[in-house]
């Protein structure tokens, strides 16, 4: 069966083969959808509790000001801001609990009492004037067991960039958008300098991470502020901040002024260099990041029945 998988083409997806070897009893399941003709209706019903009992978890950072969003946000956090009709926090739960992923953790700080959603967790961060993301997850720490998303909250996305996060069986797995530029034209007030790039290599590890230049022949795409922690990614994960805060608190870290003003690319960066592998999962397009008021107008005008890219589902890659 293996080796069928293995030699198979491009017809069964790359994560499949890693799925049947640690659960061989998968070959079992798909013989049957097989045999007994299965409809998609049918799977999708069967799919559903195994979804709901995956124990999966998501902490969403929605502690900063974001201050680039001017008078919008003079009495609201970001992650409140609607589009058409629900905040830019409603359309991620919404996507996060299509996908079975129904635990789900907001670090709150900036105007904490205008987020309140039932079914929530919160964890406040109160230090949010001086600290940045990568401290601001680490309020949630207690919430870090398990199979776990880290996510920024200033991201619109489809539930199909949800579902390409799940496949990945790495420990630790990063969402990388490669047809990204395009989110770039006529963004003035956030340039594609200002992109948190990624540079891959052959087998989609990270090699480099953070606001950095590319060079032309890099393979290379823009992290979206998504990432999937295993059970033992979040051991590393963890293991990794506690080492940097211990040996850089007040200091320069990485790209930061200080540990404290540090992104969560600035450890990702670190443990890259430390050794620690970091797989890319691939997509393309089907998100949008709102971090200023040209970002927030421009997709309040665009977004309607269609993709957030505009273009039809089932872009994404891996």
């Amino acid at each position: 069966m293996f080796a069928a998988l293995q030699t198979a083409g491009d017809g069964i997806p790359p994560d499949i083969p890693p799925v049947i070897r640690r659960h061989e009893s998968t070959v079992g399941l798909l013989r049957a959808t097989r045999d007994f003709h299965a409809s998609d209706s049918m799977i999708k019903r069967l799919s559903e509790p195994i979804k709901k009992e995956s124990g999966m978890k998501a902490i969403i950072v929605a502690a900063g000001m974001g201050k680039r969003l001017k008078h919008y946000t003079e009495d609201l956090p970001k992650c409140m801001l609607k589009f058409k009709g629900k905040t830019l926090l409603q359309t991620q739960i919404a996507a996060l609990r299509s996908c079975g992923v129904h635990d789900i953790v907001v670090v709150k700080g900036y105007k904490q009492e205008k987020i309140n959603y039932k079914g929530i967790k919160y964890c406040i961060n109160r230090n949010f004037r001086r600290n940045n993301i990568l401290n601001s997850f680490f309020y949630a720490e207690k919430e870090m067991s398990g199979d776990l998303i880290l996510s920024y909250s200033d991201i619109l996305y489809e539930k199909e960039v949800v579902e390409r996060l799940l496949g990945s069986m790495e420990d630790i797995s990063i969402v990388v958008d490669i047809d990204w530029k395009g989110y770039y034209e006529s963004r003035t007030d956030h340039p594609i300098e200002e992109a948190e790039n990624v540079i891959l290599d052959s087998s989609n590890r990270v090699m480099e991470i953070g606001k950095i230049l590319t060079k032309k022949h890099d393979v290379h795409g823009e992290f979206i502020g998504m990432i999937k922690l295993s059970p033992r990614g979040g051991v590393i994960f963890k293991r990794h901040f506690h080492r940097a805060k211990k040996l850089f608190r007040g200091k320069p870290f990485q790209r930061a002024r200080t540990f404290e003003k540090a992104y969560l690319t600035d450890l990702l960066q670190d443990m890259v260099d430390m050794g620690v592998d970091i797989h890319a999962v691939i997509i393309e397009r089907g998100w949008r990041e709102i971090d200023t008021v040209q970002d927030f107008e421009k997709a309040r005008m665009e977004f309607g029945d269609q993709n957030l890219d505009g273009k039809c589902r089932g872009r994404g890659t891996e």
